[in-house]
């Protein structure tokens, strides 16, 4: 599986997708930079989070990123690992616990409770 359906982030890439709308890109920028900094938590709980979230989100460019900003923060192989199974288990959970939202839908259906 070599096609991707994502372009190769390239400098020229980049640098257009800020010319289009310059002051919203840089506001990004420093929100950003902003929910990134040490605070309460630290470099690498944050990098963990993104993690976790990007794999939720699905969003390949930032599973590369963060993966690697969480590395270089010290992450291990297996913090960051845990960090994805955590984020299945709630995409799954997810799923899981909005199942009763069919059910109820079920029973609106059959206008009442119906065993298996």
């Amino acid at each position: 599986m070599t096609d991707s359906p994502y372009p190769k982030r390239t400098p020229d890439l980049l640098r257009r997708r800020d010319e289009v709308v310059p002051d919203t890109a840089a506001a990004f920028q420093a929100f950003s930079r902003q929910v990134f900094a040490a605070g309460a938590l630290d470099d690498k709980t944050k990098q963990l989070i993104a993690v976790a979230v990007a794999h939720v989100t699905q969003c390949p460019y930032c599973i590369d990123g963060h993966t690697k900003l969480a590395a270089r923060k010290g992450a291990s192989d297996e913090e960051i690992m845990e960090a994805v199974w955590v984020a299945a288990e709630m995409r799954a959970g997810g799923a899981y616990a909005h199942s009763l939202v069919a059910l109820n839908a079920l029973e609106t259906v059959h206008g009442h409770h119906r065993a298996g």
